[in-house]
């Protein structure tokens, strides 16, 4: 990778930081948690970003780098479908025949 790939890259980054936290900084916090939940789902990106990077390495540094995305990016899509069942468990019907006492 030469210096302009390494300039053109770092760019692309900011930027995309720069426009995701004013995109999500104008959310209103009611939707804050379905769209992240949802959106957390879009980390298997970074996992499979993870394994190429595993796949193409060949220094223990890229290794430990490669393992540590794929964790954290796995536990933020495990985490967003947790969110997304425990909201969807407060819109589903309850059992009504618990309730009454027997007798």
């Amino acid at each position: 990778m030469n210096d302009l790939d390494l300039l053109t890259a770092i760019t692309v980054f900011v930027l995309s930081v720069l426009v995701g936290v004013e995109v999500i900084s104008k959310v209103p916090a009611t939707l804050h948690t379905p769209l992240m939940s949802g959106s957390n789902a879009v980390h298997g990106i970074v996992v499979i970003g993870a394994m190429l990077i595993a796949a193409k390495s060949h220094t223990w540094l890229g290794y430990v780098l490669a393992f540590v995305a794929m964790v954290f990016g796995a536990m933020n899509v495990v985490g967003g479908y947790v969110v997304t069942d425990r909201m969807l468990e407060m819109f589903r019907s309850r059992p009504r025949g618990g309730d009454k006492p027997k007798g």
